[in-house]
């Protein structure tokens, strides 16, 4: 495949869906002799937290999918399945959160399935290629991909840094599409609240 030039990186990051919100996110520059695994090769490099939590997600739908079918009996046996669910979920958490190294802590500005914008201190180079981890707390999930830098902006005292994903697996990617709709349509509820709450 032949590299793509950064106006259709651009392009390709703007093609997804993104929203601006902030969450904890890894990146560490890759040196120079480190090189960006491919998709088959990229569950070799991913610490084993990562993945693990993926087949956890990928057995629970599995698990309650045949559900559906049992009609009335299902709902408590649903709802008790919801709860274990959601304890495997905050166990999740905490494992993937052990994951979270603070020497490359940086929060997100945007995010959505085609890369992420984090905030920084220093610059970084258009084409700087970094290892990435993504804390989705409340889908009590962690992303683990590789992305590279296509844009660095000065924003006031700090620096807008847009990172394109080239190595992400696919589940992986439909996850953060997922997330950044579920929280757009948390920051509508908000506001419709707000407003509402303001007009009384």
């Amino acid at each position: 495949m032949s590299e793509l030039s950064l106006e259709q990186k651009k392009a390709q990051f703007d093609e997804y869906f993104s929203i601006a919100h902030s969450i904890n996110a890894n990146v560490r520059p890759l040196g120079a002799n480190e090189k960006v695994p491919d998709e088959e090769n990229l569950e070799e490099s991913m610490p084993y937290a990562f993945r693990i939590a993926s087949e956890m997600a990928a057995l629970e739908a599995q698990a309650i999918r045949p559900l559906r079918n049992l009609g009335d009996h299902a709902e408590t046996l649903a709802e008790y399945l919801n709860h274990q669910s959601r304890k495997i979920d905050l166990m999740m958490s905490f494992v993937l959160h052990q994951q979270d190294e603070p020497e490359y802590r940086f929060k997100t500005v945007k995010l959505g399935g085609g890369g992420v914008i984090i905030e920084s201190n220093d610059p970084l180079e258009v084409g700087t290629r970094a290892e990435l981890k993504l804390f989705l707390d409340a889908e009590a999930a962690a992303i683990f991909c590789f992305g590279e830098v296509i844009t660095c902006e000065q924003v006031e005292d700090s620096y807008h840094i847009a990172f394109i994903f080239n190595t992400i697996r696919e589940q992986d990617q439909e996850l953060l599409v997922r997330a950044s709709l579920h929280i757009q349509t948390q920051q509508l509820r908000k506001r419709a609240k707000e407003k509402k709450a303001g007009s009384e």
